[in-house]
């Protein structure tokens, strides 16, 4: 297919608390060696209280934008994507929008969890093929650590998310000749899913949404039937990938950098067998981060870019899985 957008600038930033395994034995019952056999996790951020989602956003904005070279003032439309908004409403994307002194231009909120990412991606794409907008910013940003259930009975979910934002610029491709840019995405769903990892409450079945025993319910904390979201996800991830390469008319061989939804090492190292691509050239570093959700694959990006391991021409395959069920892909030319 053919590359009529390019992404020119990327940047994230994670807060400056490091949280180990360590530091979690001291509140739950779990250990290091668990979490690290169970995720593949060592460490994680964790945003200070009063630290919101659209503050992380905003500074990931702010290197994207630098990294970009381009003033601010020309960006027509952000899209924010993220699971953890720092208010029920309004989205974070106008919240940034305000911090970023940006006028009057259009702010979208992706609602897609972790997936949430490519599917931005996807309609940042769209919008400038058919000449829209002509510079984007898509920003990813989480705050999870703030609504976890750091009992025993939440600690399977509560050892492995971390906070953190990635952003990108996105412009027209202006030399169509090389077709560097994002060659096509790839977006999935299945709604039977939903109650298999989902955050419950608020309900439509309560009236008020936030009824008196709200707190005592409990299910306002993110819940997960993890043997259900590990064989999905290992199986999801690869089929859309497998459909993204076909319809470029690609191979796994072809492919210089893979670069999973951070959800889980294992299902990382999963999704690299079940596609048969040689695991160096899977990006990966929930290790340092954990499961920073939306976030995850932009972070990635900017640390494989920064590092000097993606390069002109690279193709770069990316791939997520989440809550709804929802999946995608997406392959860039570098």
């Amino acid at each position: 297919m053919k590359a009529e957008t390019k992404i020119t600038g990327t940047g994230h930033y994670v807060p400056p608390k490091v949280i180990t395994n360590f530091d979690l034995e001291k509140i739950i019952e779990t250990s290091d060696e668990w979490i690290r056999q169970r995720a593949g996790i060592k460490e994680r951020r964790f945003a200070d209280s009063g630290v919101g989602t659209s503050d992380l956003g905003y500074q990931a904005a702010l290197k994207a934008i630098e990294d970009a070279q381009i003033d601010k003032a020309d960006i027509d439309f952000i899209i924010a994507a993220t699971l953890s908004p720092d208010h029920y409403f309004p989205g974070i994307g106008v919240m940034i929008q305000e911090r970023l002194g940006l006028a009057t231009i259009g702010a979208l909120d992706v609602r897609n969890q972790c997936s949430g990412f490519i599917y931005a991606l996807s309609i940042a794409d769209q919008y400038i093929r058919a000449k829209t907008y002509k510079k984007i910013l898509l920003v990813a940003s989480e705050v999870q650590s703030h609504n976890l259930d750091f009992s025993d009975e939440g600690r399977d979910l509560a050892v492995l998310f971390g906070d953190g934002a990635g952003a990108v610029i996105l412009e027209p491709n202006s030399t169509h000749e090389d077709n560097r840019g994002i060659l096509s995405t790839h977006l999935f769903a299945d709604g039977r899913h939903i109650s298999d990892l989902w955050m419950e409450k608020p309900s439509p079945n309560d009236k008020p949404v936030f009824p008196e025993d709200f707190l005592d319910q409990k299910g306002y904390f993110p819940r997960m039937n993890g043997k259900t979201v590990f064989k999905n996800a290992s199986e999801k991830m690869p089929q859309a990938v497998r459909e993204a390469l076909e319809t470029n008319q690609l191979t796994i061989d072809d492919v210089d950098h893979l670069i999973p939804h951070q959800a889980n090492d294992r299902i990382s190292l999963m999704v690299a067998r079940n596609l048969r691509i040689p695991v160096e050239k899977v990006i990966r570093n929930i290790d340092r981060y954990g499961n920073t959700t939306a976030a995850s694959i932009p972070i990635a990006l900017d640390e494989a870019l920064k590092q000097g391991r993606i390069k002109n021409n690279d193709i770069v395959v990316l791939t997520a899985f989440g809550s709804g069920f929802t999946w995608a892909s997406a392959v860039i030319r570098w």
